[in-house]
């Protein structure tokens, strides 16, 4: 009952996610603020980072990395923005879904617990019975 629920909303949310993250991009490239302070730091870092790494795998020790242009950021920015956001979601599908799985996990063995104990009163009532049974 509930799974094909739980999968469906799950992808709903994913699919969901992308025009949400369309929509961040084109109000970070649009917005001022934005692009300066969410936009920019990410992704100079980002290709800080990048350029840094690539330099050291091509032998080249110390070279200083001239940062992105502002234009160049911002769109890398609004990219980055924009794939975390996808990634985010996607990993809170994950986590959730982990967490139904073991709620359903946890109901199951406290299901087979109570069978047992159930089980285990029902032979020592029998015991009983056979005890009387063979005391008569």
């Amino acid at each position: 009952g509930a799974f094909p629920l739980a999968k469906l909303l799950t992808l709903g949310a994913r699919q969901l996610s992308r025009p949400l993250a369309a929509r961040i991009k084109a109000g970070a490239r649009a917005s001022p603020f934005f692009r300066t302070y969410i936009c920019l730091p990410p992704a100079q870092l980002y290709h800080w980072v990048e350029m840094r790494t690539k330099m050291r795998l091509l032998g080249f020790r110390g070279a200083a990395v001239k940062p992105l242009n502002e234009e160049a950021a911002a769109e890398l920015g609004a990219e980055l923005l924009g794939e975390a956001l996808v990634f985010g979601v996607g990993g809170l599908c994950l986590y959730l879904e982990y967490l139904r799985q073991a709620g359903q996990s946890r109901r199951r063995e406290e299901h087979l617990e109570q069978t047992l104990s159930d089980l285990q009163q029902g032979l020592e009532r029998l015991q009983r019975d056979l005890d009387e049974l063979r005391a008569q």
